[in-house]
C-alpha cells in the first residue's frame, strides 16, 4: 500500500512519533490549553504521550476541541436523520461544504456519540503547507486530495484518490467524508459537481458503474450554520467573480478562515445525515445507460438530498424578506432576530457596495430560494 503515501493519514503505527514530534510546538499548546483549560500542560502532555491510536487521538482530544468550539461559539449543534446509519458499517458522506475543518469535524463528533464509524476525510493539500496542520490533519484522519496539478498530473491524482476512497469503504470498513464539489459554497447554492462523482467513480471494480456506488453506500449530508461564521471572508471572492475578475488568496488566507470558521459567532448548527442512496441509484441505471447521463442523474440526486434537509434558519428568511422585500417569511423570525441580523450586515459589510451587499444576502437567502424549488414542484 507504499502507493497511497503521498495522500493517506498516519496509521497506527505511526501515532505515537508524529505526537512526540509536534508535542512541544506552541500550536499543539495552544489547541490543548484552549480544549482543557483547567489541566495544566504536563498533564494532557502525559497522556498525548500515551496515544498510540487515531482514533485515541480524535475521541481524548479532538472530541473535547469540538466540544470547546460548539460552547464558546455556538448555541448547540443538532442533528437528524442518523436513525437510517448502521453500526460497524462504512458510507460514501457526500456533503454540503460550508467551512473548512468544522463540516467533518461536526460529522465526526456527531458520529462518535451515535456510536458509527468515523470518517476519512478528503482535505486539500493547500490548506496543509505548514508542517504542524499537516501532521495534525494526518493525525485526524484526514486524506490529501493534491490541487494545482497540470492535467496529465490531474489525471493520476485522481486515479489514486478514487482507488484509496474505494479501499478504505470497501477493504477498511472505513467511512469517507467528501464535499460535493472543490472549495466551499460561497454563495448559497449548494451543487454537487459531476467531476467528483467521476473521479470516485474511477476507483470501480464493477462493470456498471452504478452497481459500484450502489455498493458504496452513498448518503447526502446538509449542514446549516445559523450564521456563517466566515460569512464576510467569502466577499473578496465573490465580489471578483461578479466582476469577472481572477480571485487570489492573500498568503495565509486558508489559516485566518480556518480560526474564523472555528471562534466566529455561529448560534445554531444543524446536521441532517439522508438514507443510502439505492433504489435512486437503481432507478439511473434502468433509465440511462449512458455513463455521463447517469453521473450527472447521480449529481442531482445527491442535490435533491442535500436541499430538501437542509435546515432553514432565521437567518435564512430574514434574508429571503430584506432581498425580496417581503414579509413573507415573518412570521418565523422575531423582531429581536432581525435587528440582529441587520447589525450584522451593517458591521460587516460596506453599505455604499451594491455588489456586497448583494453577494451578503445571497449567501443567507439562496437556501429558501432552492428550497421552494422543491416545494412548489410537490
Amino acid at each position: 500500500m507504499q502507493k497511497f503515501d503521498a495522500i493517506r493519514p498516519f496509521y497506527d503505527t505511526e501515532i505515537n512519533e508524529a505526537i512526540l514530534n509536534v508535542l512541544h510546538h506552541p500550536m499543539m499548546k495552544a489547541l490543548m490549553n484552549f480544549s482543557f483549560p483547567d489541566l495544566a500542560d504536563d498533564v494532557w502532555k502525559e497522556q498525548l504521550k500515551k496515544t498510540h491510536s487515531i482514533r485515541d487521538f480524535q475521541c481524548n482530544f479532538i472530541y473535547q476541541s469540538v466540544q470547546k468550539v460548539l460552547e464558546k461559539s455556538s448555541e448547540g449543534l443538532t442533528t437528524s436523520g442518523f436513525e437510517h446509519l448502521e453500526k460497524n458499517t462504512s458510507y460514501l458522506f457526500v456533503s454540503n461544504h460550508r467551512d473548512i475543518l468544522l463540516d467533518t469535524t461536526l460529522l465526526n463528533a456527531a458520529l462518535f456519540e451515535h456510536g458509527f464509524v468515523m470518517t476519512a476525510s478528503a482535505i486539500g493539500d493547500n490548506l496543509v503547507k505548514k508542517s504542524f496542520l499537516n501532521t495534525l490533519a494526518k493525525l485526524n484522519r484526514n486524506f490529501l486530495v493534491q490541487r494545482g496539478l497540470t492535467p496529465r498530473e490531474m489525471l493520476q491524482s485522481s486515479k489514486l484518490l478514487s482507488e484509496y476512497i474505494g479501499n478504505l469503504l470497501l477493504h477498511e470498513n472505513r467511512s469517507v467524508w467528501i464535499a460535493q464539489r472543490e472549495g466551499r459554497t460561497k454563495d448559497g447554492n449548494d451543487a454537487t459537481n459531476p467531476g467528483v462523482l467521476k473521479m470516485i467513480g474511477m476507483g470501480s471494480d464493477e462493470k456498471n458503474l452504478m452497481d459500484y456506488f450502489k455498493k458504496i453506500k452513498i448518503v447526502p449530508v446538509s449542514i446549516s450554520y445559523e450564521y456563517d461564521p466566515t460569512d464576510v471572508l467569502k466577499m473578496p471572492q465573490l465580489m471578483a467573480e461578479a466582476n469577472n475578475e481572477i480571485y487570489i488568496k492573500e498568503k495565509n488566507e486558508d489559516f485566518m478562515t480556518i480560526l474564523s470558521g472555528a471562534m466566529g459567532q455561529k448560534k445554531r448548527i444543524h446536521i441532517h445525515v439522508g438514507k443510502v442512496l439505492k433504489e435512486e441509484i437503481t432507478a439511473i441505471a434502468a433509465e440511462n445507460d449512458n455513463g455521463n447521463k447517469q453521473i450527472q442523474a447521480l449529481a442531482q440526486v445527491i442535490d435533491d438530498a442535500i436541499l430538501t434537509n437542509y435546515h432553514l434558519w432565521p437567518t435564512n428568511y430574514i434574508a429571503y424578506d430584506i432581498v425580496n422585500k417581503s414579509q413573507e417569511y415573518a412570521h418565523l423570525y422575531t423582531e429581536n432576530e432581525k435587528s440582529l441580523f441587520e447589525r450584522r450586515l451593517e458591521m460587516r459589510i460596506d453599505q455604499d457596495n451594491p455588489i456586497a451587499l448583494e453577494g451578503f444576502l445571497a449567501m443567507y437567502s439562496n437556501p429558501v430560494v432552492n428550497k421552494l424549488k422543491y416545494i412548489n414542484a410537490i
